[in-house]
């Protein structure tokens, strides 16, 4: 099986100047929520990453199994511990006909730091001291101290998306985000938010013409309409399927469901930055105590979900296979409450609703497991472009569902994130812990990193920052019109090699 996806991934992505013919068809794809933004730097979700994913170009990208492979980067060499040098693809034009160059790699990084920008993973970032070109094609980069995964966060981040920057200094960032260029295999047409994003086929591609003439990407949150357009040929992807409904969707002729272990955990962010009881260790160890994980996977899941110890997957470096889940102890939880002198407990809890696999079903559950141990809920199904802004801008009111796919395949990329409270979507910081990211951030030496996250795991375990809930399945229906789309761990899409048959 692995010899199969690397071959797969081979001839999707790595195979340059390839031309099978003029792009055609349309290919149409459901996905649970709209972009926020056209601006990739500004971009957080996954429904905004497969847009920049069609559309950009990035220096590298992971195949299936993880390893980051070049796209725009064709090298890279260690000049020293704080410095990297890389040689650029040549022969790669954006959309408007401007070649790519290292000018377009350092002005994008540039814009990433720039506060101005407010892009959400600029702290993967911020130690990126210098962007310096040495020709066209040859950059170096030097940052603070070493990184022994800067490769993973370029091959990560669609937020590194390599944007035009003669196009920008010119034209000025409004036209770019009205209408954004890239270097990737297809081009925006338009945006009707909540409705559709349009891109077609960039025949000039660098890799060669994707199959399909045109992509549509179609936001429809309820799973019942998503299901539905998959049957009847209004959409030829859906994303999202409900366990329940899987069954449903196999049964539908020419419809086939691809289902793939994801590298997301779901869990509830716990605000524990603001005054309050959320604060208090305990109170946040009973709310862990009080949800029956098991009691959610077998009956809401329908099996589809695997229960986590901590917000950190198998696939990750640094994940540590001794830590067990929190076991369903509601006693132990009302113990903890009334130790904490919190017998009368009342707290927001926000959901979103169709973004992830039955997000509002699993979170009424567990806030009806809240009300068994005596914590009262004032149960709020937010919308979800709403509700990020106020993610991102640390306005969440004492808990909310989310769900993180951290796709660098390290485990820096969830505790930096989740841990460091200047990061994005933070909502706590241990002086301890932070000291521990921090120096397994900067430790060449493989084994010094993986003991310090196995150190940073149990105190995040212990500390319970989180409420941890499981690792989620994926499952997409596919029309089997579709050619040569296969679903990944990471939840991304590529389209570059996929056609349909019409």
């Amino acid at each position: 099986m692995k010899r199969f996806f690397m071959v797969f991934f081979i001839l999707c992505f790595l195979i340059p100047s390839v031309s099978l013919g003029a792009p055609k068809g349309k290919l149409i794809i459901a996905q649970a929520v709209d972009l926020t933004s056209l601006d990739p730097a500004r971009h957080h979700t996954q429904g905004e990453f497969n847009y920049d994913n069609a559309v950009f170009d990035r220096l590298y990208l992971f195949d299936v199994q993880g390893n980051s492979v070049p796209r725009l980067a064709v090298s890279h060499r260690i000049v020293n511990d704080t410095t990297w040098e890389f040689k650029l693809r040549k022969g790669v034009k954006f959309h408007n006909g401007d070649p790519f160059t290292a000018a377009d790699v350092k002005f994008t990084i540039e814009r990433i730091l720039d506060p101005k920008t407010k892009a959400p993973f600029a702290a993967n970032f911020r130690h990126i001291k210098e962007v310096n070109i040495i020709d066209d094609y040859t950059l170096q980069m030097v940052t603070e101290k070493p990184d022994p995964i800067l490769i993973k966060r370029f091959a990560a981040g669609a937020t590194t998306s390599i944007l035009p920057s003669k196009y920008i200094k010119e034209k000025g960032e409004d036209p770019f985000l009205r209408h954004p260029i890239g270097t990737g295999p297809f081009q925006f047409v338009e945006w009707v938010r909540n409705d559709r994003l349009v891109l077609e086929a960039y025949e000039g591609y660098w890799a060669g013409s994707p199959l399909v003439k045109t992509v549509v990407i179609r936001p429809i949150p309820e799973d019942a309409t998503r299901i539905a357009e998959l049957q009847t040929g209004g959409v030829d992807i859906a994303v999202n399927i409900p366990p329940f409904l899987v069954n449903q969707v196999k049964a539908m002729p020419g419809v086939e469901v691809q289902s793939v272990p994801s590298g997301r955990v779901i869990f509830l962010y716990l605000n524990t930055l603001a005054p309050g009881p959320l604060q208090d260790k305990r109170v946040r160890q009973a709310l862990n105590y009080a949800v029956d994980k098991k009691s959610i996977i077998e009956k809401i899941l329908m099996g589809s979900g695997f229960q986590m110890a901590i917000n950190l997957t198998p696939y990750h470096f640094g994940y540590d296979p001794s830590l067990q889940p929190y076991p369903y102890d509601p006693e132990k939880a009302k113990k903890l409450l009334a130790e904490a002198g919190h017998r009368d407990l009342k707290l927001v809890f926000n959901t979103p609703s169709g973004r992830y696999i039955m997000d509002k079903q699993v979170s009424e559950a567990i806030a009806g497991m809240f009300e068994k141990v005596g914590v009262k809920i004032d149960f709020k199904v937010r919308e979800w472009g709403d509700y990020t802004k106020d993610l991102v801008t640390k306005k969440l009111v004492d808990i909310g569902f989310i769900g993180w796919g951290n796709v660098n395949y390290d485990a820096d990329g969830t505790f930096f994130v989740y841990f460091i409270k200047d990061a994005a979507f933070s909502y706590y910081e241990d002086p301890e812990m932070k000291s521990w990211i921090i120096e397994a951030r900067h430790a060449l030496d493989e084994k010094k990193r993986k003991d310090l996250y196995t150190k940073i795991s149990k105190k995040v375990f212990e500390e319970a920052p989180l409420v941890f809930l499981y690792q989620q399945q994926d499952h997409w229906g596919v029309s089997k019109k579709v050619k040569n789309f296969q679903a990944r761990g990471d939840e991304n899409f590529y389209l570059y090699r996929v056609g349909v048959e019409k």
